[in-house]
């Protein structure tokens, strides 16, 4: 791989790190907000949320570790480089689950582009890896979708 394809791959790597960042703490927020008749439901969902979250954070910077390169470790990192926003105090469980799905649609977007960007370098590790990602996040974007009635 050339030292072009792989800076690519490594921005876009820490791009989608920072977005996953704040991703992660807007479920811990909505995990601490929620109210209303979905509470036990949502509280406990948005628990298994945040806690995958961990995971591929985990994941994401050990990639970029992989390339000797430096994962995004700052808030002011995330909060700049993140192509999702912090979200303002959310409570209702209807608000909660739409912010989700178009959080999540951001996420599949970029992973998708990130996807591509490995298949073109010859890097099977980031595929395999993106793959993962989306195919989980498919998923789970058709269930809360269908959560939401559409």
């Amino acid at each position: 791989m050339g030292k072009k394809e792989k800076n690519n791959i490594v921005s876009r790597l820490n791009e989608l790190l920072a977005t996953y960042q704040i991703h992660y703490q807007n479920l811990r927020s909505l995990h601490w907000n929620i109210k209303g008749p979905h509470f036990f439901e949502l509280h406990l969902k948005y628990e298994e949320l945040y806690t995958r979250t961990q995971v591929i954070i985990d994941d994401l910077a050990e990639r970029i570790l992989t390339y000797e390169a430096v994962p995004l470790h700052t808030f002011a990192d995330y909060v700049k480089t993140s192509l999702i926003k912090e979200n303002a105090y959310i409570s209702d469980g209807k608000e909660g689950m739409k912010y989700i799905v178009e959080a999540q649609k951001s996420l599949l977007k970029t992973e998708r582009e990130i996807l591509a960007a490995a298949g073109e370098a010859d890097d099977e590790g980031t595929s395999a890896f993106m793959s993962d990602l989306i195919r989980e996040k498919e998923k789970s974007t058709w269930m809360f979708s269908a959560w939401l009635g559409k």
